[in-house]
């Protein structure tokens, strides 16, 4: 693997499990749970130039990944909420490289965003924890893949996108001596 590979995927890509089962599933509940404190503990003590330093040469700043981490949790949240409520629904894809850009990813302090992560993935866990072996197996259709997607893999691939992310910046951490 390329050294822009290992930055761009510091914990390898995501592969679909073959098949979930439940104590696979507590421990992806574990990872919704964990995160934003486990992102806060990370992030706490960086400066604004530490937040405005991309995680790889021509990627995303942290406080964009900060961002970007609250967009997409918020939509995974829905997408869980819109296959439990309907009968596979169509998602509404986003372009996430254009969100980033916008300047309450750009500029905004990182707070307002945490707080948004700890919210999101508080409410997420207590769904989740809520949910049957049948609940789970719930799809929705996601448009541009052309494609069904059941809770349970979908949970397994926002579990591995907490660890994904959060390697980005405890490897810039660790790269900088942060």
């Amino acid at each position: 693997m390329s050294t822009l590979e290992q930055k761009k995927f510091p914990i390898g890509q995501f592969e679909k499990p073959n098949y979930i089962c439940d104590i696979e599933l507590d421990k992806y509940m574990k990872v919704i749970k964990i995160f934003p404190e486990r992102l806060k503990d990370l992030i706490e003590d960086f400066t604004d130039d530490q937040l405005d330093t991309p995680y790889r040469e021509g990627g995303w700043t942290v406080r964009q990944l900060i961002n970007h981490i609250a967009d997409s949790h918020i939509n995974s949240f829905i997408r869980f909420k819109l296959a439990l409520t309907e009968d596979n629904p169509t998602i509404k894809p986003y372009d996430e490289a254009k969100w980033a850009e916008l300047q309450d990813s750009i500029s905004m302090p990182v707070k307002p965003a945490m707080r948004m992560i700890k919210g999101t993935h508080q409410r997420w866990h207590v769904l989740l924890k809520t949910l049957t072996n049948k609940q789970f197996e719930r799809t929705f259709h996601h448009p541009e893949n052309n494609q069904d997607y059941d809770l349970r893999y979908y949970l397994a691939f926002y579990a591995w996108h907490c660890h994904h992310h959060f390697a980005h910046i405890e490897n810039l951490k660790k790269e900088k001596g942060w």
